[in-house]
């Protein structure tokens, strides 16, 4: 038995929009977030990450490749393809990195503030894809964690996020509401996932690892850097090794 269509859009709601509302909503009460508690807060959302793509998509992957495991290949190709997907998805996409500036310069502030709503836009685009293909698998032990650890880890993303935007010279109100329609972008990464494991359903286990592999990009090639920047790498690390925690313990809870 498969998950449905309105399943997976309505858990990447949960996860994109309500998780990355829940971070954002505090702009309205505090002017900035120290940059120690930034990277502490960056360091988790990885730690997060990380545990749901191993845990949450790539073990399933391989538990269904078979006994003997003789389509693991599937899963370490599925794996690379997702990574390459969104390398070539940043590549062709102009943004700005929080800490590393922009990947084109010469933008004005206001230009700025945009870049940062794409950047976050293109990281909630693996997270609906992981989503939507946890959904497709028809297995709850599968999509709700993955759906919990991506809404988890949003929220500390859209705290940075909309603080981010209001100390650019933005809005309250316009930082909380933008960052929230970038948390709005997980539903189209939830039904581009949950369409193609329904177009090529033995495709399954490298659906996941695909989505389990774009997950891993994002984490190293933006959140890590993110959080070890002008040395607080102390802080940043034992964040992660918290969100990994938290999202082991999630599991555990979850059966």
């Amino acid at each position: 038995m498969t998950g449905t269509l309105t399943e997976a859009l309505s858990q990447s709601l949960l996860a994109g929009g309500l998780g990355t509302a829940l971070g954002a909503v505090p702009v309205l009460f505090v002017r900035r977030v120290g940059p120690r508690t930034e990277s502490a807060l960056a360091g988790f959302s990885a730690g997060v990450m990380l545990a749901a793509a191993f845990v949450g998509l790539l073990l399933p992957a391989l538990e269904r490749c078979g006994d003997g495991g003789s389509g693991s290949w599937l899963v370490l190709l599925g794996t690379a393809l997702g990574a390459l997907a969104i390398d070539l998805l940043h590549r062709s996409s102009p943004h700005e990195h929080f800490g590393k500036g922009p990947e084109h310069a010469h933008h004005s502030r206001l230009a700025r503030v945009w870049l940062f709503a794409i950047a976050l836009g293109l990281h909630n685009v693996p997270e609906g894809l992981a989503v939507g293909v946890g959904v497709a698998s028809g297995d709850a032990n599968v999509s709700w964690p993955v759906t919990l650890a991506i809404g988890v880890q949003n929220v500390p993303e859209g705290l940075i996020v909309a603080v981010a935007f209001f100390a650019a010279g933005q809005r309250k109100r316009t930082a909380l509401l933008v960052t929230l329609l970038t948390g709005l972008v997980e539903p189209l990464g939830a039904l581009l996932g949950f369409a193609a494991v329904q177009v090529v359903t033995s495709a399954l286990p490298a659906a996941l690892a695909f989505a389990a592999g774009a997950m891993l990009y994002v984490v190293s090639h933006e959140i890590i850097p993110e959080s070890h920047r002008e040395g607080r790498s102390s802080v940043a690390t034992f964040g992660l090794v918290l969100g990994v925690l938290l999202m082991l313990q999630v599991d555990a809870v979850l059966g």
